[in-house]
């Protein structure tokens, strides 16, 4: 009751905004942009003399309303991002040389400009910011390692430096004779070799470079690769993801499926995210993180048949496509309300810490075991709801050892951040918990690697939850039931496409350092597509889960009043045969 009054209050106070600026504009005290007057003419055509109880939500009237905004204003967001541009070519020529500008490198970017934000400083430190620190002084930065271009950033055109700290830059290093530091290659395939070179030309990631699991070999070989590279594994897996989101969005389309929902332009998030973290981590995921479930050893054919409902779907056809889950992975069943799996999350690392206290209570020896950590991932929508309210407030203050991970892909569902929040994203709001938090670039999959690591050790280290906020842009439409055109335009969805895709960002990394080439690519692309297709081919084929099922998987033991209703179910069927 408290909440439903607050936001009935909350509503009143915004339509009697509207209606005073309103009545300023038509007494010609204001002159407004195109697009608040577009606002002020819907609130015309649909507020006459409305009694505000009967005020009701209208989804094709708001979805209108968007577009018409959007259109009025985007030569004003053009006009605004091609100055921005300017500004950055300004900044970053300046430092000539060091960028290697006459060489024909593009420089890098001191900030980064994501879908309806201002932009945002860059920083190539890696630091959580704790409870303890000073809160960043205006945009929080976010951290990057490699830019759109492939390569890796030396430090020098950060748009964010900390007073006092300076950064090592790889202009203090020597390049090898004859190759540029920025673009030295590396004998194809070895990890070890690569691994030096780049700490050669990058010191300010040196922590980074050497600690990343990414770019160490796995000391046995991975079964769905056949290869102990790490880094090709998780290439591959981000071709592997796109393929999948492909072929069964297009099943979806021929009604071969119900529903679908694809993660096209996140994938960064989801391999990088993984690879950081052990298989004791328990993961609570929304709905659009099937790359980590990948990682672990999910399998295309159990993707597949969750997605069709068959036989051998884990969940026995209960739930909705993409609604996947495994005990054996660590991995918790998705489910659709929005932000349950938040508070969940907590409980769950509650119960890690107080196992890990009473471990070494009974058991001293057992204080050198490596901790683990539950870790929540969520959309920045989700972030709106009372659960991720009540989530971190009880995490902070139990110290529960979690990570809340946001994916900010720029909308929820239709609603653009701009209308999502007036904050400085979501990661702002860490403080405020007494949390610690950090920002990152979430299409650099060395750098979500990198934080996801670092908020891991800090999170069991200090029994502590972390809140990362990686900043990306969501591709796809939000679901197979969305139209994302009737809230974005296409011309938006291009120039992201273009410029900030994870995949596009990785295959230029490998270029640039002589692994692979565009017949590479290619070449994987169609491998992983015909694996996609077998899988969901066989899944297809395969018949529903048995009757019966429906009683199973609910009590340990099937109670007397579920046999009853099996034996009910049964008699009905056989009593109405034709029908079933």
């Amino acid at each position: 009751m408290m909440r439903s009054s607050t936001l009935a209050i909350v509503g009143r106070c915004h339509r009697l905004k509207l209606r005073s600026i309103k009545e300023r504009v038509y007494n010609g005290a204001h002159s407004l942009s195109s697009v608040s007057k577009a606002r002020i003419e819907e609130l015309d055509e649909t507020d006459q003399a409305t009694p505000p109880h009967q005020i009701r939500w209208n989804p094709k009237r708001a979805s209108k309303l968007r577009k018409k905004i959007a259109d009025a204003s985007s030569h004003t967001n053009n006009d605004r991002n091609d100055q921005h541009g300017r500004l950055l070519t300004e900044v970053t020529t300046k430092k000539g040389d060091s960028l290697n500008v006459k060489e024909g490198i593009a420089p890098s970017p001191s900030h980064a400009i994501f879908t309806g934000e201002a932009s945002v400083p860059i920083t190539s430190k890696l630091r959580i910011i704790t409870p303890q620190d000073d809160t960043p002084q205006g945009v929080w930065p976010i951290f990057r390692i490699m830019d759109e271009t492939g390569i890796f950033r030396d430090g020098t055109s950060d748009g964010y430096i900390e007073d006092g700290v300076s950064l090592p830059s790889s202009n203090n290093v020597e390049p090898k004779t004859g190759q540029n530091s920025s673009t030295a290659k590396t004998t194809p395939f070895d990890l070890d070799l690569l691994r030096t070179s780049l700490l050669s030309q990058y010191p300010v990631y040196k922590n980074e470079i050497e600690e990343s699991f990414l770019l160490q070999p796995s000391p046995s070989e991975y079964p769905d690769t056949l290869s102990n590279n790490t880094l090709l594994r998780a290439h591959r897996h981000m071709m592997r993801l796109r393929q999948m989101d492909n072929i069964l969005q297009n099943a979806q389309r021929q009604g071969r499926i119900s529903f679908y929902m694809s993660c096209r332009g996140e994938e960064a998030i989801h391999i990088g995210s993984a690879s950081a973290l052990k298989l004791q981590d328990t993961v609570f995921a929304q709905y659009r993180e099937a790359g980590l479930l990948m990682w672990r050893g999910f399998t295309l054919e159990q993707f597949s048949n969750q997605c069709f409902s068959n036989d051998l779907d884990l969940g026995r056809g209960r739930q909705m496509p993409v609604h996947y889950g495994s005990r054996a992975l660590n991995y918790h069943t998705i489910s659709s309300p929005l932000g349950t799996q938040l508070p969940q999350a907590v409980g769950a690392a509650y119960k890690l810490k107080l196992s890990a206290l009473n471990r070494r209570m009974t058991n001293p020896d057992s204080a050198e075991e490596e901790g683990s950590v539950a870790v929540a991932f969520f959309g920045d929508g989700c972030a709106s709801t009372t659960d991720f309210h009540s989530a971190c407030n009880f995490a902070a203050t139990l110290k529960a050892p979690v990570i809340f991970f946001c994916r900010n892909n720029g909308y929820a569902i239709s609603t653009p951040v701009t209308e999502q929040y007036a904050g400085d994203g979501i990661v702002s709001r860490a403080p405020g918990y007494g949390m610690a938090g950090i920002r990152v670039d979430g299409n650099d999959i060395f750098a979500v690697h990198a934080a996801v690591r670092a908020a891991r050790s800090y999170a069991i280290e200090n029994s502590a939850p972390v809140l990362i906020e990686a900043k990306t842009y969501r591709q796809s439409h939000h679901s197979t039931s969305d139209d994302s055109t009737r809230y974005r335009s296409t011309e938006e969805l291009h120039s992201f496409k273009n410029k900030s895709d994870p995949l596009k960002r990785f295959n230029a990394f490998l270029e640039n350092q002589g692994w692979m080439e565009n017949e590479d690519f290619a070449s994987i692309r169609d491998e992983e597509r015909i694996e996609v297709i077998k899988a969901m081919t066989s899944a297809e084929q395969r018949p529903h889960p048995k009757l019966e099922t429906m009683f199973q998987d609910v009590y340990h033991d099937i109670p007397p009043h579920l046999e009853r209703q099996q034996e009910q179910l049964l008699s009905h069927m056989k009593k109405y045969p034709g029908q079933y």
